[in-house]
């Protein structure tokens, strides 16, 4: 479980639910309502336009020519009844009177009543009003309550219309909306009645379709106004929900009975003066005319309480809340693993937009199949999430090559430092080597007699002769493929194998190959060094080498600020007794060479017939209650111009 805490993997985890929790908060503040809503709108305003096979509803506007031919405003009251009687007559199925008549407009008041009263397939509305609106009382003359619907519109901040209501209470009383009013009026014809639904009592069930009232919290909304029933608007149909016809086109009688008979007729005002118009999902376009009129809003709420009974069409459904924290969460952890696993800049970028256009087609789909899923929250929990766990990534990786890099730059060659960086998951974890078992060659080297010559040479001549040494000796290991893990004075130990495991006999071979092969280039480098320490009366040298091929155990010891790459085991200590073995008995060779090269049988095996060698026997090594069989490496077969070297092996 420790492990795990400190992987990547679990910092992806912590930072993608952290995300996930910032951006939750930030969404219960209600900083984000204004754009899942704008997003709402979008979704409205991109579903098919499909029109209404039958219009059941009829507009009749009363416009500025309307109310100048008239020659007042409000139109008189009988006036109205004029209106009504000719709609009766035509045979209406229900009539919505969208005009206040909260006070008499003489003359006609008494005949008006008495067509009220007598009909009641009229419908007549009230206004409750709020805080910043004045309410107006149901029409004087009106008797009986059921043809009586309030026409409140709930306007969200912006001024955008999204909901419509079907009751509304005073606190003693409910009251059916004006819309509502005159579906119910509809369907009863249709032999369809409200009725409670069978799980939820306090739910209106219309036909076979259940309408489940919108909670403050729901959908793209914090905190809204939650009075009344409400119920979310889904304005398919809009341009067709209704026909429309002036109300001079209605007086003068050039309207035929078939275009009313049995609908719903709607009578209300358009004129720019009375100011009677909402703005839309649809008003945020370029049109010139962003708004509607109220009796058209009207008219679209009542089509759509007719549908959801006939046709069985939900209003558009809202997640509980749990579910769309969840829905937030995957696309925070999704975003987590996109920043976890892409380092490539156009590759995010590209990942990056095609995880948005995914996000917004199944939240587009999830739309027209009548459900609002929120879009804005997941697409910021995505991109925030990817970009916060690439940058984390990019942090981490900077401070793991660092950390790499510090252990093996200054060792190997670039080319080996490339090759260990972009495959450290093979042996690197949390920035440092994890250990492991591996199979490789190791090196030791000495110099003869430096001793004596440290007793000679002053401290600077002596410190810089080593280093033209040492230096010399380090590159042809880091151009051989072998990494330099510890210097010890006059000599050093290398690796050839490590860190990147040797799976195959091939890759192990290789190694012990270039191992010796290194250590035959030494030989040739240290007689070009002895000759020009001679031009310059400085001292010569010669160097002992042994080499040993097997199992060793590698990793990184030391503390957190001193930390060394290296490898331990039997393997190791052999190749330090091969090296140091009968320091001062000379070889048949040593006359022609200035670097004795010893190796154990386990090189051996891997070196096929490229190099001179000559068994020197078993001995009993220091440490050792087994014998080694020892051999001595003193030139190749068949020299090649261009020894093979790691970077011609890529």
């Amino acid at each position: 479980m420790h492990v795990f805490l400190r992987s990547p993997l679990a910092a992806g985890f912590l930072i993608s639910t952290l995300v996930f929790l910032g951006i939750v908060t930030v969404r219960n503040t209600g900083s984000l309502e204004s754009t899942e809503l704008a997003a709402y709108d979008w979704q409205i305003r991109l579903q098919p336009k499909v029109p209404e096979s039958k219009s059941r509803i009829v507009l009749i506007e009363v416009t500025d020519n309307c109310i100048k031919s008239q020659g007042q405003w409000p139109l008189t009251d009988g006036t109205v009844n004029q209106i009504l009687k000719i709609l009766i007559s035509y045979g209406s199925r229900a009539i919505g009177l969208d005009l206040y008549r909260d006070m008499p407009i003489p003359p006609g008041g008494d005949e008006l009543g008495a067509t009220l009263n007598s009909n009641p397939t009229i419908i007549t509305t009230m206004k409750f009003g709020g805080d910043r609106e004045i309410g107006v009382p149901p029409p004087w003359m009106l008797k009986n309550p059921e043809q009586l619907g309030f026409n409140d519109i709930l306007v969200d901040r912006g001024g955008i219309v999204r909901r419509g209501l079907l009751f509304l209470d005073d606190g003693k009383n409910v009251y059916y909306s004006f819309a509502l009013r005159l579906a119910l009026l509809y369907l009863q014809a249709e032999g369809i009645a409200p009725q409670a639904d069978k799980s939820n009592p306090q739910h209106i069930r219309l036909g076979k379709i259940s309408i489940r009232p919108l909670q403050p919290n729901e959908g793209g909304y914090v905190g809204a106004d939650d009075r009344g029933y409400q119920f979310l608007l889904d304005y398919k149909h809009i341009q067709s929900a209704a026909d429309i016809i002036s109300l001079e086109t209605l007086l003068t009688g050039r309207i035929q009975a078939e275009a009313i008979r049995d609908k719903i007729v709607i009578i209300g005002t358009t004129a720019e003066g009375v100011k009677d118009f909402f703005y839309t999902p649809f008003s945020r376009g370029f049109n010139y005319d962003q708004q509607i009129s109220g009796i058209a809003l009207h008219a679209y709420i009542v089509n759509q309480l007719i549908r959801v009974a006939l046709a069985r069409d939900s209003p558009p459904q809202t997640l509980r809340e749990v579910y769309e924290w969840l829905w937030i969460l995957l696309w925070s952890l999704l975003g987590g693993a996109l920043g976890l696993k892409v380092r490539s800049p156009w590759k995010f970028a590209i990942l990056s937009l095609t995880g948005l256009l995914c996000l917004f087609s199944i939240v587009y789909g999830a739309f027209l199949n009548g459900w609002w899923v929120p879009l804005i929250p997941p697409a910021m929990a995505w991109v925030i999430s990817a970009a916060v766990d690439t940058a984390y990534m990019a942090n981490l990786e900077k401070r793991e090559r660092a950390s790499l890099m510090s252990l093996f730059s200054k060792h190997v060659s670039r080319e080996v430092a490339e090759v260990i960086w972009k495959q450290r998951s093979q042996f690197s974890y949390g920035g440092r080597p994890r250990p492991q078992k591996l199979i490789e060659t190791v090196m030791f080297t000495d110099l003869k007699g430096f001793t004596s010559m440290t007793e000679k040479l002053d401290p600077h001549v002596l410190i810089d002769w080593l280093n033209t040494y040492l230096e010399a000796m380090a590159k042809l290991v880091m151009d051989y493929g072998g990494i330099i893990d510890e210097y010890t004075g006059d000599g050093f130990k290398a690796d050839f194998g490590v860190p990147l495991p040797r799976i195959t006999e091939t890759e192990i071979g290789q190694d012990a190959i270039n191992a010796v092969s290194c250590a035959l280039a030494m030989d040739e480098e240290m007689n070009r060094l002895n000759t020009h320490w001679r031009e310059q009366n400085l001292p010569t040298g010669n160097m002992r080498i042994g080499i040993f091929t097997g199992p060793v155990v590698a990793g990184s010891l030391g503390s957190a600020q001193r930390l060394k790459y290296t490898t331990i085991g039997d393997t190791v200590n052999i190749a330090s007794r091969l090296e140091s073995f009968s320091k001062d008995s000379p070889t048949p060779e040593s006359a022609q060479s200035h670097c004795r090269i010893f190796i154990g049988e386990t090189t051996l095996f891997y070196l096929g017939n490229q190099f001179k060698i000559r068994k020197v026997g078993e001995a009993s090594l220091k440490g050792k209650v087994q014998k080694i069989t020892i051999y001595h490496v003193f030139g190749r077969i068949n020299p090649q111009p261009t020894e093979a070297k790691l970077g011609d092996r890529s």
